[in-house]
């Protein structure tokens, strides 16, 4: 089995198999489990070869969405993942720049509004941290 993530030094590559519609993200070899449950929360399964003992572990956009909707999940995840600090690479057949802008709004912190902000309580001054 080709692994794209361990192939390009990356911690995701988001793609088409090729001779297939299915869209993988591949993630490296003995990836965090944190990584995995990311991309299970972004809407990806996770699969397992062999199950239960898995030597390898690879995530999919599920098969029964549209195809504007599959790209549309894979690319909805590329901004958290990215905010989470990991390395993400995704071809430009399941790009969806609109996906992707609005993904990155919903991640912005909404501004607050000025009138409604309070003042910080007076505190008094910490001691200067020292870094050796």
């Amino acid at each position: 089995m080709a692994n794209l993530a361990d192939e390009y030094d990356t911690d995701v590559e988001i793609y088409v198999k090729p001779l297939t519609s299915t869209i993988h993200a591949d993630t490296p070899t003995g990836a965090p489990a944190q990584l995995h449950d990311l991309l299970d929360q972004l809407g990806l399964q996770r699969l397992e070869y062999p199950v239960g003992a898995p030597l390898y572990i690879w995530h999919v956009v599920p098969v029964h969405l549209t195809a504007d909707e599959q790209k549309r999940v894979a690319t909805r995840a590329i901004p958290a993942l990215l905010q989470a600090g990991y390395k993400v690479n995704c071809t430009s057949d399941v790009f969806d720049e609109a996906a992707y802008q609005q993904a990155v709004r919903e991640l912005r912190p909404a501004k607050p509004n000025p009138s409604e902000q309070r003042p910080a309580p007076a505190a008094s001054p910490a001691p200067a941290r020292r870094t050796p």
